[in-house]
């Protein structure tokens, strides 16, 4: 196959999200042209719910409406799809991410369309995911010497990608601190702290402007700053996690609950958002609502058929609310 693939496209949908800078450069390293799925709209998600099954979460089903985008798109070759498994307990994937391929072959078998996939069994042990890599360079004909620049290009464009995000992140902290200083020492009382709150949500929400676009405009149109709780150090924040639990067996979930722990004395509350019906979303959000005492917690779900408005007019309420407390603590917490 790799003889007939020079265009490979790939979805813009899951983890791409997280891993997405490093899967183009990887494919572009070894020579072949990556074309990249448009935006989440109305349309690909339509796409997408009409090729699944009802059973499957949101996320899944505009991953499969930019599968289809690609389809009709007749720019690509080749579809790259792959599988993140479990490799930790403590470090481990939702099974749709372990399952991707096989679903997406299943449902797209008529359209003879190609697909690349390859699986990745531990995300987080860079050894194990480098060898994972090297093998799928091989099956496209790369040699070892090729394989090995593709991989360590891709990872360092990624390892890029993710400290420019978080550099950032942490500098509008530090001025949104330097302000909060400025607002108390005010004797007027008319200057106003900033209000701070943090989203967190998988990143294929956080970031796809279809799912939480209008989220994030309401929350900046009351006068908020948003920060994400993906854009902060992945392994810190990895490490950080077992102060919540021991046992918690998501990585990306890891992640978000280890940024909330780095960030919780920086910000003035919390929107957790999930798609319905994201199995490790509803204990995850559960647990956190639970445990997680001192910051308020706004928590939102988003399914197909939900619009903006109510959620609008829930930030809304929230954000009063947080105004009105003035520091953002609830009393008595």
């Amino acid at each position: 196959m790799a003889d007939e693939v020079r265009v490979i496209g790939i979805p813009r949908g899951l983890l791409f999200y997280k891993y997405g800078v490093m899967w183009q450069t990887f494919f572009e390293e070894l020579g072949f042209k990556v074309v990249l799925s448009p935006k989440t709209d109305r349309a690909v998600f339509e796409a997408g719910e009409a090729a699944s099954v009802d059973e499957v979460c949101l996320a899944s089903k505009i991953y499969m409406g930019h599968v289809v985008a690609l389809l009709e798109g007749g720019e690509c070759d080749a579809i790259f799809v792959p599988s993140y498994n479990s490799g930790d307990v403590r470090a481990g994937f939702c099974t749709k991410y372990q399952s991707l391929p096989d679903l997406v072959e299943a449902t797209f078998h008529e359209r003879a369309a190609k697909f690349i996939t390859m699986r990745v069994q531990k995300a987080n042990d860079h050894k194990s995911a480098r060898l994972d890599f090297i093998e799928l360079a091989h099956r496209l004909n790369a040699s070892p010497k090729q394989a090995l620049r593709a991989y360590k290009q891709a990872m360092r464009a990624q390892e890029a990608a993710n400290s420019s995000r978080v550099s950032s992140q942490q500098e509008t902290l530090r001025l949104l601190t330097k302000y909060r200083k400025v607002a108390a020492s005010d004797p007027t009382g008319t200057e106003q702290a900033p209000l701070v709150i943090l989203l967190v949500a998988h990143p294929y929400i956080a970031h796809d402007p279809y799912i939480a676009g209008d989220i994030v405009a309401a929350i900046e149109g009351m006068g908020a700053t948003v920060i994400f709780a993906d854009e902060t150090d992945h392994a810190a924040a990895f490490k950080r996690s077992f102060d919540f639990s021991d046992t918690l067996p998501w990585m990306i979930n890891r992640e978000l609950v280890g940024a909330i722990l780095q960030t919780y004395d920086k910000i003035d509350g919390i929107v957790l958002l999930s798609a319905f019906p994201c199995g490790p979303d509803s204990m995850f959000d559960d647990a956190v609502m639970r445990n997680m005492h001192g910051v308020p917690i706004l928590n939102l779900m988003i399914d197909a058929q939900s619009g903006s408005a109510g959620m609008e007019t829930r930030i809304e309420s929230f954000i009063d609310i947080l105004r009105f407390q003035g520091k953002g603590r609830y009393l008595n917490a």
